[in-house]
Order: structure tokens, then sequence, then C-alpha cells
């Protein structure tokens, strides 16, 4: 699978506590899980739609991750979520995402978010660009930086 096992170890999900999980991830189709945490509540005691659209816009782009060449990179340029019903503090979240459609620069997926009991939490539809770079230019490096 291209690049996903180096994104399985570093991006934002890894930050919030989120984890691409390989065993169940595959051509064109990605799983993310996590816990809810306190820091992933709003002023509600529920989880923050924000924390809703990342694990599915990571489960997608790890989707789309792993339809890409050598060379292509991608970007989420738009993602709708519908927010089904709420999670709270040491619920698990399971996101599935699928590719629906790849072009040569578009990419169509769709997500699914789960909680406990495999209760349906949201669901996501999205659209990836896709770049590679001009031909004749070197391949670009991925920078090591470290935090600290």
């Amino acid at each position: 699978m291209p690049d996903l096992r180096h994104a399985a170890l570093h991006g934002f999900h890894h930050e919030v506590g989120f984890t691409i999980d390989l065993a169940r991830s595959g051509r064109g189709t990605s799983t993310v899980t996590g816990r809810v945490e306190p820091r992933h509540l709003n002023m509600n005691a529920v989880v923050h739609g924000g924390v809703y659209a990342t694990i599915l816009d990571t489960a997608m782009g790890a989707a789309v991750l792993s339809m890409l060449a050598p060379g292509e990179t991608a970007a989420t340029t738009s993602l709708y979520v519908d927010f089904l019903r709420a999670a709270r503090e040491g619920d698990p979240l399971t996101a599935r995402g699928e590719v629906l459609r790849r072009g040569r620069h578009f990419v169509f997926a769709q997500g699914d978010l789960y909680g406990d009991g495999g209760r349906r939490l949201g669901q996501a539809r999205g659209t990836w660009y896709i770049w590679a770079p001009e031909p004749g230019s070197p391949p670009k490096k991925r920078s090591r930086r470290r935090r600290s």
C-alpha cells in the first residue's frame, strides 16, 4: 500500500489519539479506531463534531492514499458529514473509509463511523484532488522533522 504504513504513524489523527488499523485496511479501504477521551468532548459532554469529521476524513483519506501511484499526492477538497448519534467519553470509535471512484484528478469516497456495539454514529462523503509532479521534475523528499 503506497505510503499507508508511513501515514499510520504520522499526521494529525495520531495527535488526537486515532490509529489507522493496517490489518483492516487495504486497497481502496481503510479503518481508523480510537476511544473518546475528555479532550474530544464539547461543552455538552458529548463528542465534538470536529472529532467525527477528523476520524472520517482520516479513514477516507487513508483509503484514497492506498490508491495513489508513486509520486502522486492528494488532499481533501470537500467533506460532508452527517451526525447521526452522539458518542460520550470512553466510547470506542471505528471509522471505515472506502473509495467509490478514482479518476485522473479526483477521487470520491464515503465513510461510516460506528460506536459501541456497531451502532452507526455518523457518515460522510468527500472528494480528493490528485496531483503529480511535473514530468521530468525530481521526486519530492519527505521531511523527517521531529517535534520537540
